[in-house]
């Protein structure tokens, strides 16, 4: 595999921001597809991709999801040209079989309600986390947020489904009028240890 260059990496990490405020352009109609059809290759445990995507786009689905959230992010929601619920669909096994056809992988979960929820959790926020690069790959702002009433937006927009929310994240290009100063962040000495 080759080294991205540095540019490529201030993109993805050194120089991108969580944004708050939000240019009002709407993204390219065909933008949802074009990120899911990156973050999909993410790797998950037995492939099992859990997460599930509502991009809300429509200036009713925001209103709806806006709602639900703290105060604070309404605005955000309400202003960002999308907002993604990131959900974990509980009943991932249910595709085991198609998924990961090497093995009945579906067998190792079964009547195991906390090993289901822990890995639906798990790979769900990983899939999360390969939107936001491939969003950032792709030339786009992106703001994660988890203050929020997660039982209104499940009533909201999982009703009658196994999909449970895990987080939602606005997507654009941001204006960059309300970023923070860079936040510090843990040494490798704070945070690591090889052993």
């Amino acid at each position: 595999m080759t080294r991205l260059d540095p540019s490529a990496l201030s993109q993805l990490f050194l120089d991108a921001r969580t944004h708050y405020d939000w240019e009002e352009a709407p993204l390219p109609e065909d933008m949802p597809e074009q990120l899911y059809e990156l973050m999909k290759f993410g790797p998950t445990s037995a492939n099992c991709s859990p997460a599930r995507l509502i991009f809300c786009a429509s200036a009713e689905a925001r209103a709806k999801l806006a709602a639900c959230v703290m105060e604070a992010n309404r605005p955000k929601v309400l202003q960002a040209p999308v907002t993604v619920i990131i959900g974990m669909d509980m009943a991932f096994i249910d595709r085991l079989s198609e998924l990961f056809p090497h093995d009945d992988a579906a067998s190792w979960f079964r009547g195991n309600e906390a090993l289901i929820h822990s890995t639906a959790f798990r790979n769900s926020s990983l899939q999360g986390a390969y939107l936001l690069m491939a969003a950032r790959a792709l030339g786009l702002d992106t703001g994660p947020m988890s203050g929020f009433d997660k039982a209104a937006v499940d009533a909201a927009f999982w009703t009658g489904t196994t999909v449970e929310t895990n987080f939602i994240c606005s997507l654009g290009h941001g204006t960059g009028r309300k970023l923070f100063p860079r936040l510090p962040r843990l040494s490798f000495d704070d945070a690591c240890r090889i052993a």
